[in-house]
């Protein structure tokens, strides 16, 4: 009888996979569908939280804004976009985050589900395992819950106007409830502080800045305009040590990309216009 070696083994093995593998039940992946994003369009992965409300509610977040969650959103999402090398900006404000993957990526052959599950795995994931980092005296009572969607611009001006979209919604939404709490912590039931403060914005700025002396404009701008995350690269200084007795240090520079948040308008152009390769393609 004649022995077989170990590779002999595994070739065997592997042979046998491949076989159960073109079975008769292989048909069953006809049932899959086949949902790679349109070619030469930019794709975007939204990520929202799910019941964020009553998250922020039980895990005492600071009303209107709470700069700790604000945070740990960014952590996250910077998580995202080191793993994603395609991603080339990300906006995020409140409990969510939209990744923009250039319009030429490959990545996951451009699959929408693969990309989406991806994405929004990572965000979940991440939320969770920086959690103590943000807040080292508040333990995490449940699991964050985070939902996904895809979507396909074909054009410059579609993929500026989705981004200037989800900015101008940052804004409204956070003077809305700047005033709310402020109405609220005045004395104000909710419901009472919902009805003065569903007027226009010009409103609103008057009740903050007569009633609270609070001016708008002068608010952090994280809260006002939300994250803008980019990558950019950069040249450090790093050391290499040589060997031997007599040796010195070697200092030398290398160029690494780094992750920037910035809290900026993106809706006028001069933010395009000082970061022209993010809608370059290349």
């Amino acid at each position: 009888m004649k022995l077989l070696t170990p590779n002999c083994v595994i070739r065997q093995i592997i042979r046998g996979f491949a076989s159960m593998a073109k079975s008769n039940f292989a048909y069953v992946r006809q049932f899959e569908t086949e949902d790679r994003c349109l070619p030469n369009t930019w794709i975007v992965v939204r990520v929202d939280g799910k019941g964020f409300h009553k998250f922020s509610e039980k895990h005492n977040f600071t009303k209107p804004n709470d700069e700790r969650a604000l945070s740990l959103m960014n952590k996250s999402a910077e998580r995202v976009m080191n793993d994603f090398s395609d991603v080339i900006i990300a906006y995020g404000q409140s409990d969510e985050y939209s990744f923009v993957f250039r319009k030429n990526t490959s990545a996951y052959n451009r699959r929408a589900s693969k990309l989406m599950t991806n994405i929004c795995s990572l965000f979940a994931s991440s939320y969770v395992f920086h959690w103590t980092e943000f807040f080292p005296d508040l333990p995490l009572l449940y699991p964050p819950s985070f939902d996904a969607r895809v979507v396909l611009y074909p054009t410059e001006q579609n993929l500026r106007d989705y981004l200037s979209w989800r900015q101008a919604d940052c804004h409204i939404n956070n003077l809305y409830n700047t005033v709310f709490w402020a109405l609220v912590q005045g004395g104000l039931t909710p419901k009472d502080a919902h009805l003065r403060a569903k007027g226009d914005s010009s409103e609103k700025n008057e009740i903050l800045f007569t009633e609270f002396g609070i001016n708008y404009n002068n608010l952090p701008e994280i809260f006002r305009k939300g994250s803008v995350l980019l990558k950019q690269k950069v040249k450090e200084t790093c050391v290499k040590e040589l060997k031997g007795e007599t040796a010195e240090s070697s200092p030398y520079e290398r160029t690494v990309t780094q992750i920037h948040a910035l809290h900026r308008d993106i809706i006028k152009r001069a933010f395009w216009d000082e970061y022209p390769h993010l809608l370059s393609n290349k």
